[in-house]
Order: C-alpha cells, then sequence, then structure tokens
C-alpha cells in the first residue's frame, strides 16, 4: 500500500471513520481505496473467534480452537524459545481463520495475588514479563498476524477497572510498570498497543497523553496504532490528541461525527487526525497477507504442542521422593479434576477446545491398569486409601474464582479440599497433589503432603501433562514467576488493594513481589523463580569478561552447569544484581537475565548472559533517566531468589553527575555523596572533626571504641547551618560551599 498517497486521497470522514471499529471484532477500511477490513479476536492463548452473537466475556460460541497453556503458566517455563513457539502456533492459526490482529499477550504486573485476571498474566517481575512478552510477540508476527499487548498501563485489578485511578509515584512506574512494557514493545514491536480501563495518577489511560505519546511513542520509538480496550473511551477528540487512534468496539458512528465536528469547528488539527489515519493504514498494511503462504489448523499436532508447554511449565512446588510414581504400583486418583482438569480462566480468553484430555484419560491411553478413581473428596475415599500404595489428589480453584471482570476475595482453596487434604496426610503417608490454579493459594497442608505439583491452567493437554510428569516419562522444569506467600496479609500490597472511592494507592512502590519479601528476609511458601526437578544441577566457574566498567558497558557473564542426577532434565538458570550500597532504597535483588538449559545425565553446559546500563541502573527522579550509581555491584546466579549459588562482585562507574540543588539545610552527608561535594569538603573533614570531638583521639578514650565512626555519622545527618550554628564554619564559608556545588 502506497500509505501517503492512499491517505492524500481520503475525505475527512474516512480519516474520522479508521479511527473507530466497523463493528464488535473488525477494524474500518476504505473500499474505494482498497483499504481492507481487519478482524480481531481475543487472546492471547489461543484463538477466540466468535460465531453468531457476539461478547466480550467469553459467553458465546466461538469456533473451535487449540487452547494453550495461560501467561501464568507459560511464565512458569522461563522458556522464551518455547513462547516464541506457541505464539507462531497462534499465528499461523489465525491466519488460516482470516484474523489479522490477536488481542494479546498481557503483560501487566501482578501486583496482588487476588487480582482475578491474573491467570492471563505472566509475572511479578517486570524482566520476566516483558522478556517472555517479546518472544511470544515475535512468534505471533512471524506469521503475519498482528498483536495487541496489553493493558497499557497498571490495569492491576478487576475491581472498579473501568472508573479506578491507579496512584503510582514516578520511580515505581519506571522500574516495575511500564519496565514490563517497555522490553515487549521494543524487541516485539506488536502491531498495536491495547490501553487500559483505569487512569494512572488521575488520567484515563485512553487520555493520558504522557503515556500514549511522551513515553510510548517519543522515548521508546513505538510506530503501531493504539487501540482501546472494548468500550474504554470517555471523551473522543481527548483521547485522539494524547495518542489513542482505535477506538473499539465501534459501529455507531458517534465518535466519527465527534472528530469530524472538532476538526471543522477547529477544536481538532487535522494533522493530529492524519497522523492517526496512517498509523491504523500502516497496521492494516503490515498484517494483510502478500506473501502467498497457505496456514491451516493442525489441531493433532497443535494440540500436542499446547501438551508439550505444559509439561514445560509445571512446577514440582515439593517433593519427598514420592514421585515419580511406578507403574507398578497401585495408585489412586481423587478429585474432580482428574477427569475434567480445569485448564484455562473465565472471561474473554475463554478458549472453545478442541479437544481436552484428562490424567485419567491419559492413563486409559498408557494402558496403566494400576490406577483407580474417586471423584469425590469425601468418608469414601479417606477409607479406600489405605488400600493403595499411593494417592494422588487433583485439587485446586474453581473457575468462578478466576475471571475478568472480578477479583479473588481470598487465598484460600476451597474449604472442602482442604479439610480432605488435611485429614488424608494423617492416613496415608504417600500423598501427593496436583494443583490447577492460575494464581497462588495458600497450602495449609504443605507439611503433610509428599509432593505438590503445580500444573497451573495449563491448557486443554493438562491431563496427559499432569500424567506423564507423576510418571517421570517428563522431568519437571518449571520456576515459579511468583511468589507463593504464606498468607494473604503478608503481601506487600494488602493494606492497599484494591483501594477505595474509585482509587488504588501503590503504597509499597518498587517493592512488589519477590522484591519485597527477599528484602524483608520474611518467610515465604514457595519463593519466586522456586522449581525442583527429578534430576540435580551443579553451578559453577562464575566469570566475568572485565571485573570494571562504565555504564555504558556490557558485561558478559558465563557459567557453567552440570546435571549430576541420573535423568536428563532443563534447569532454568537465575541472574539476579545487588546494590548493596546506594543513595536510594533499592531491593535486595532483581531479576536481570535468565536462560534455560537442556542437559543429558553428567553434561555439562556454559551459559552466557549479556548485562547492560539497565542491568544496573534505577530510575532517579532528579535525572527524569536511569541512573547507575557508581560502586560495586553482586552478580549472583540462583536456581531462585532464595537459592542463591554463585556470586562475585564487579565496580561500574558512572560519569553521570546528578543536578542537586542543594541549600543550607541540605545535609553534610548528601552534599558529600555528589562529585562536586566530595572534592570540595573532603579536604576540611578532618578541621571538623576535630573542631567538634576535641581530637578524635580525646573522643576515643572518652566514648570507647566506635567513637570516629558514631562522629562521622553525626556529621552525615548535620545540615550545613547547623555547622554555621556550631561555628565550626562561617555563613560565608557555607555560601562559598553551596556555590561551589550546586549547578
Amino acid at each position: 500500500m502506497d500509505i501517503k498517497s492512499v491517505l492524500s486521497q481520503m475525505t475527512l470522514e474516512e480519516k474520522a471513520g479508521l479511527c473507530s471499529g466497523l463493528d464488535f471484532w473488525h477494524f474500518k477500511g476504505v473500499e474505494r481505496l482498497g483499504v481492507p477490513s481487519v478482524m480481531v479476536t481475543d487472546g492471547p492463548h489461543g484463538l477466540r473467534k466468535q460465531v453468531g452473537e457476539v461478547d466480550m466475556m467469553g459467553i458465546n460460541e466461538s469456533i473451535p480452537a487449540i487452547c494453550f497453556p495461560t501467561a501464568s503458566a507459560l511464565a512458569a517455563s522461563f522458556d522464551k524459545e518455547l513462547l516464541r513457539s506457541v505464539g507462531e502456533t497462534i499465528g499461523a492459526e489465525c491466519r488460516a481463520e482470516k484474523v489479522g490482529v490477536i488481542l494479546g499477550p498481557g503483560v501487566n504486573i501482578k501486583r496482588h495475588p487476588l487480582c482475578g485476571r491474573n491467570f492471563e498474566y505472566y509475572s511479578e517481575d517486570p524482566y520476566l514479563s516483558s522478556a517472555l512478552g517479546a518472544a511470544f510477540i515475535k512468534g505471533v508476527q512471524s506469521t503475519g498476524t498482528g498483536t495487541s499487548v496489553k493493558h497499557f498501563l497498571c490495569n492491576n485489578q478487576e475491581h472498579e477497572r473501568m472508573n479506578s485511578n491507579s496512584v503510582v509515584d514516578e520511580r515505581t512506574l519506571r522500574e516495575i510498570y511500564l519496565a514490563s512494557f517497555e522490553g515487549a514493545v521494543k524487541e516485539g514491536e506488536p502491531a498495536t498497543v491495547m490501553c487500559s480501563y483505569n487512569a494512572i495518577n488521575g488520567l484515563f489511560a485512553a487520555e493520558n497523553g504522557d503515556m500514549l505519546t511522551g513515553v510510548l511513542r517519543d522515548e521508546w520509538g513505538y510506530e503501531g496504532a493504539v487501540i482501546t480496550d472494548w468500550g474504554a473511551i470517555k471523551e473522543r477528540v481527548a483521547c485522539l490528541k494524547a495518542g489513542l487512534d482505535i477506538e473499539m468496539p465501534g459501529g455507531s458512528g458517534k465518535s466519527d461525527a465527534e472528530i469530524v465536528a472538532a476538526v471543522r469547528k477547529g477544536e481538532l488539527d487535522e494533522a493530529v487526525l492524519d497522523r492517526a489515519a496512517e498509523r491504523i493504514l500502516r497496521v492494516i498494511d503490515r498484517i494483510t497477507p502478500k506473501d502467498g503462504r497457505e496456514f491451516s489448523f493442525n489441531y493433532e499436532l497443535d494440540h500436542s504442542l499446547a501438551g508439550k508447554a505444559a509439561e514445560e511449565c509445571a512446577v514440582l512446588l515439593k517433593n519427598d521422593g514420592v514421585l515419580p510414581l511406578r507403574k507398578s504400583e497401585k495408585v489412586l486418583f481423587v478429585g474432580e479434576f482428574a477427569a475434567n482438569p480445569r485448564y484455562q480462566g473465565s472471561g474473554s480468553s475463554h478458549i472453545n477446545s478442541w479437544k481436552v484430555t484428562s490424567a485419567l484419560d491419559a492413563a486409559g491411553a498408557d494402558g496403566n491398569g494400576n490406577i483407580d478413581y474417586i471423584e469425590k473428596m469425601g468418608d469414601e475415599a479417606l477409607s479406600a486409601a489405605l488400600r493403595y500404595d499411593k494417592v494422588v489428589v487433583f485439587a485446586g480453584l474453581p473457575a468462578s474464582m478466576e475471571s475478568e471482570g472480578v477479583d479473588r476475595t481470598h487465598m484460600r482453596l476451597p474449604e472442602e479440599q482442604n479439610a480432605f487434604i488435611s485429614k488424608l496426610c494423617k492416613a496415608h503417608s504417600y500423598v501427593a497433589v496436583v494443583l490447577h490454579n492460575g494464581s497462588p493459594v495458600e497450602i495449609k497442608w504443605v507439611n503433610g503432603v509428599s509432593a505438590i505439583l503445580e500444573m497451573y491452567l495449563g491448557g486443554e493437554d493438562v491431563g496427559e501433562a499432569a500424567y506423564r510428569l507423576l510418571y517421570g516419562d517428563a522431568n519437571p522444569s518449571g520456576k515459579l514467576a511468583e511468589t507463593f506467600p504464606k498468607k494473604l496479609e503478608h503481601n506487600p500490597a494488602y493494606l492497599n488493594y484494591p483501594g477505595y472511592n474509585h482509587s488504588v494507592e501503590y503504597k509499597e512502590g518498587v517493592f512488589v513481589g519477590y522484591r519485597y519479601y527477599d528484602t524483608k528476609n520474611m518467610e515465604v511458601l514457595f519463593p519466586f523463580g522456586h522449581g525442583l526437578s527429578y534430576t540435580s544441577f551443579e553451578y559453577s566457574e562464575l566469570s566475568f569478561d572485565k571485573t570494571e566498567l562504565t555504564d555504558k558497558d556490557e558485561l558478559r557473564v558465563s557459567v557453567k552447569v552440570k546435571n549430576t542426577g541420573s535423568v536428563a532434565g532443563k534447569e532454568a538458570v537465575q541472574l539476579y544484581v545487588r546494590d548493596p550500597v546506594c543513595e536510594v532504597q533499592r531491593p535486595v535483588r532483581e531479576l536481570k537475565g535468565f536462560e534455560k538449559v537442556s542437559l543429558e545425565p553428567g553434561e555439562e553446559k556454559t551459559l552466557q548472559f549479556t548485562l547492560n546500563k539497565r542491568s544496573f541502573a534505577y530510575w532517579n527522579t532528579v535525572l527524569g533517566d536511569w541512573y547507575v550509581e557508581s560502586g560495586e555491584f553482586i552478580i549472583e546466579i540462583g536456581a531462585s531468589s532464595r537459592d542463591i549459588r554463585l556470586c562475585s562482585s564487579v565496580t561500574v562507574t558512572s560519569d553521570v553527575e546528578i543536578p542537586y540543588v542543594f541549600t543550607e539545610y541540605s545535609s553534610l552527608g548528601e552534599v558529600m555523596r555528589t562529585r562536586k561535594g566530595g572534592a570540595v569538603l573532603k579536604p576540611i573533614i578532618k578541621p571538623m572533626l576535630d573542631a567538634m570531638s576535641g581530637g578524635v583521639g580525646n573522643t576515643s578514650d572518652a566514648m570507647g571504641e566506635g567513637a570516629e565512626e558514631m562522629m562521622a555519622a553525626m556529621l552525615d545527618s548535620m545540615p550545613l547551618s547547623t555547622l554555621v550554628t556550631f561555628g565550626i564554619i562561617t555563613r560565608e564559608q557555607m555560601n562559598g560551599i553551596l556555590k561551589a556545588v550546586n549547578p
């Protein structure tokens, strides 16, 4: 398409028309100029193309499609290649069904475990979320299908999601909530970005020019189109000015008329409309098939990929040796999910699955005659359990607890499940539990059971995956992409969720998830990054290509990983960065790299990581930019955020001077910690100490060991004006210091 030529031929009404949908699931085209209409559908873990009457909550019928594991499960794979592969398959299915854009992935941060839509989001960690989101986007778009990364920005709860105000400070926005989108946008280059319903610091996302234009386009260089979540528009012209391109759904013509009227009245510069229309044309052109490739559904093959993905995503939370099961053992399966697994969430991402495989189906297909089944968790199952070598309970959350549009009210499993499992553990020594849930749950019987296998919402072949994992035909390799706290009250956002009077304050700041639990050294149920295996891994030989670098340099890190067990397995190796001394409060560690490696017994491989400025930086609100404070940083290699196997340090130097403005009330220490301030004040520090103490030696004699450090600490927090008051310096000297250190 010659976009400039087409745009020049369009009428004002046609350009305005492009800025809203044709109907519930289509972007408008311009037929007379050869611009096609494009179909969009819900996602992101499968194709939800509706037939007949349409709706946005997944209620009405859609075509049969493959339901892949949800994002909460896929994130636990820690495997970018798997995300790309799943994306490619979903993209091909979209092309086969003439769908131009699939609405996903969702990369919102899991701020709180009760968010009803957490099953659709990847992680509590922005680095992991962004990297996996980018991989999925690249996979989908390699087929020519577009994506719509969502929900931009701070859509971290379903309670009052359409009219709530997320109140977030600048540093937290940058380091946590924007960062979760940044890599996905920059690396993945999604065709569209979907704005959220909520407001950010008082301005609705659809009208927030600071985010849609200032950050997304001007800073990140995004060139695609921004679309609304369905029904997110409040003031159409204001949204267009802010950088919002397409309103969904469409069909009424009301918004088109408002835009036309605003241009004709001089209230809207037509150049703003032209920019939006050009972006929309560019997206339509990008996702319109041109290569002649033919795509068709291969249901059986794609179903198998869904099962393979579920295997890679499952997390072995606990294992006292009861797993893997042996097929010679008499085993009892208990619970409805063994026959009818819960494998997806409710709402707009709900898939009409092609077929669903249960663990019992998989056992039957395998010819395993040593499994019996009782569906109901009750007295019959308790009595029968004693006749079996081992018992596997299939538990989890009901569909009503995890859905778009509503948050959970607690973290507990259904009480009948908790009561049954607790009783069973007292009666039987070998109990394993398989969990089907989209987000963390409290597990009060954790010490009573022998094993816990977290399947999350693992897609339509989750039963086959669970069976293979239970019996050792597959080796668990998933790692938690979110912390499982011991109880809901431990969550850092507990006192500020879900807010009140349509407003929610993010008072925990950057201390989200493991950043909070690890910094506070709080005991958790299962930490971020945790996941067991049927084999064991040894880490060794952590090395760097340099130990001193500037913030403009890249640091290459390598580490060896060896399978020291007797079976093949995969290990997700995590790299964390610590800043042990910093002028601002930072988390004790932050994930800055991960790689998943497959190893045969005895095999060893070297993994490589590359770190850059962002790996060491925090967002400095004075600079309004990312800043690396010069000093020592510790590189940690771990199997989880609480299982650090290796660590070593590097020194990073920054040549950026923060333009602090100091006054007579600024402390000596904060002035001293700047480059200028240190140069000016260091020569007179000892005289100051001597003047205050009559000599450090005398003070040490009078006050004992540590007196010098105490005096230095006192001076560190002392305002410059107090030094004048004490007669240590004159006011003229103080004014001279301020003149020398200020910009």
